[in-house]
């Protein structure tokens, strides 16, 4: 679907699949996650073939250019080809992905709430922590 006058930034990256809903595309978008053209803009922004988006989720960040306008969410391959990723934005993400995989998984200690014995010692913890 082919659009002459733009889409909503939001849209489109619901549709591109960057997001999993609109509203999670919202929320990075007023929190500044998404720059289009080097600018924050607001989520009712269009945008057009040619622009280009520097798009943060979580640790990585993608730098993409606009090849394809589509409003409606389509399979993983067809959003794939709506837009070109910078080839030193994609190197940077595999490296970070491959540096998160090499560190340690955190060690959970505990195995749910505590049972009255461990909560019995912590509120003994507490205790001594208020009157020292």
């Amino acid at each position: 679907m082919e659009h002459d006058n733009g889409v909503r930034i939001d849209r489109w990256l619901w549709a591109t699949r960057f997001f999993k809903t609109r509203r999670s595309a919202v929320v990075a978008i007023r929190a500044g996650h998404v720059l289009l053209n080097e600018r924050r803009v607001r989520p009712a922004n269009t945008i057009r073939v040619g622009d280009s988006l520097r798009v943060r989720r979580e640790a990585f960040v993608y730098h993409v250019a606009v090849r394809r306008l589509i409003e409606k969410r389509v399979s993983a391959l067809e959003a794939a080809n709506a837009y070109l990723e910078n080839t030193q934005s994609r190197e940077n993400r595999l490296t970070m992905a491959y540096q998160l995989r090499l560190q340690p998984q955190p060690m959970r200690t505990s195995k749910g709430r505590p049972d009255k014995r461990a909560r019995r010692a912590l509120q003994r913890l507490r205790y001594i922590h208020e009157t020292s």
